[in-house]
């Protein structure tokens, strides 16, 4: 007979990586409340006897990050302070096996679609009817939504498909039903997210259905903005444009990680588009929606890239003025087709490169910014910090883009809506007071 505990389970579950394992955090939180088991995300009051790390396995650093993190949590329970360490998410789908010999503390290991063996170490069933239901961990006026899972595509710097699989789109009822019960919640925007957007619905409905699912998810009543994150430039989807015109409550907004933009890389880098069709896209883009804020993201440093490559990225950063962009040095990954090519850039270099196109782009972000001043935005309150409040404009995701410096003698309501005029321009933020 089983001993009865004196104690009931306290789970926290530690989320590392991107905005996908946010997602899959949430789920397993939602899932383990519906099984009647007490769970946190991220508490930092160490009440709870048992944690499940959601690891990264993108880039090194990254995989440090979340090798630093289970060490952490093993050596908690080396010192009785946890009952049980489980480990999931990206990093453990990769190297299970590595690192089950290495960290053999940690109770159970789990990839990336193993949920239901999760809950099985909680004597807790997987409840299909849950699908779409979770406990958000962000503020509850946000929330991310995946549309599909994994990709198709054969970027060769990337390991995102040996640990995520091939495309798997979710069909537009589930995602309607999901936006639905998030709103109830209180969250007023969705940001939609998947390994590439614009692939959704080849699948399941044998043809790219990105703006029908947008159409449908804009019905929602009370959604008040939905965000486009990750498209690919090949094969866009125009009429993914046409939606974002006609209705109201899509954002002006597109993010779409280009990498870089030298044909000598981007054929390196197998990312099936030239610089001449990228930078024809972006006009067609642009003249189909000339409001639209675009975002990318790029990788410096990737085997074989020259100071001549650098130069042509630049060259195209000031060509195309794009509002937003993030950049990555390059990670040299086991598994991918680029690991059989040398990685022959010192870290150093890399970072420095990257620094030099970023200050290329400051200055692009400050002039862009400059000319908002004396306009008014409509800014999504996020929070209040250090006794000011902070927001976002329709052009700007959570963390990753500008902010808002609200001024404002009145209290203002975290989740809702102001008109702002701004007032001041920084490199990378605004400042403005409501009117």
């Amino acid at each position: 007979m089983k001993a009865k505990k004196l104690q009931q389970d306290k789970v926290n579950i530690i989320t590392l990586g991107c905005s996908k394992n946010l997602v899959d955090s949430e789920v397993l939180s939602g899932q383990l409340k519906a099984n009647d088991i007490d769970v946190a995300h991220e508490s930092t009051k160490l009440d709870h006897n048992i944690v499940v790390v959601n690891t990264c396995g993108f880039i090194d650093k990254a995989k440090e990050e979340s090798i630093n993190t289970i060490l952490d949590q093993v050596e908690l329970k080396k010192k009785g302070k946890l009952d049980k360490v489980y480990v999931t998410g990206c990093l453990s789908e990769r190297y299970r096996g590595d690192l089950e010999a290495e960290i053999p503390e940690v109770d159970a290991w789990f990839g990336t679609l193993e949920l239901p063996l999760i809950l099985k170490q909680f004597e807790a069933d997987y409840k299909a009817e849950l699908v779409g239901e979770r406990m958000l961990s962000t503020p509850k006026h946000y929330a991310y939504m995946k549309i599909s899972e994994g990709c198709n595509r054969t970027c060769s710097f990337c390991a995102i498909p040996l640990m995520r699989g091939q495309h798997v789109s979710r069909s537009i009822e589930s995602l309607v039903a999901e936006a639905e019960e998030l709103v109830k919640k209180g969250v007023r925007e969705i940001m939609l997210i998947a390994q590439e957007l614009t692939y959704y619905g080849l699948d399941l409905y044998k043809k790219r259905m990105l703006d029908e699912l947008l159409r449908k998810l804009s019905d929602v009543k009370g959604i008040e903005w939905i965000r486009l994150h990750y498209a690919y430039p090949n094969k866009f989807p125009m009429e993914v444009l046409d939606v974002m015109r006609e209705r109201s409550n899509i954002c002006n907004y597109l993010d779409m990680p280009l990498q870089h933009a030298s044909n000598n890389m981007l054929k390196a880098m197998r990312r099936q588009a030239t610089r001449e069709e990228i930078e024809e896209l972006i006009g067609e883009i642009r003249a189909k929606n000339p409001g639209i804020c675009l975002r990318t993201t790029l990788i410096t440093g990737f085997p074989g890239e020259t100071l001549e490559d650098v130069e042509e990225l630049k060259d195209f950063l000031v060509r195309m003025r794009f509002d937003r962009v993030g950049i990555f040095t390059y990670s040299h990954e086991e598994g991918t087709s680029a690991y059989d090519l040398e990685d022959n850039i010192p870290a150093e270099e890399k970072q420095r490169r990257a620094q030099e196109i970023m200050e290329v782009q400051q200055e692009i972000s400050l002039e862009k910014n400059q000319e908002k001043v004396g306009n008014v935005y409509r800014v999504l309150v996020d929070k209040k910090e250090a006794g000011r409040y902070l927001g976002r404009t329709e052009f700007d995701s959570v963390e990753v883009d500008n902010e808002v410096v609200i001024q404002s003698s009145k209290k203002l309501p975290i989740g809702e809506f102001v008109n702002v005029k701004i007032t001041k321009a920084y490199d990378y933020d605004l400042e403005g007071e409501v009117v």
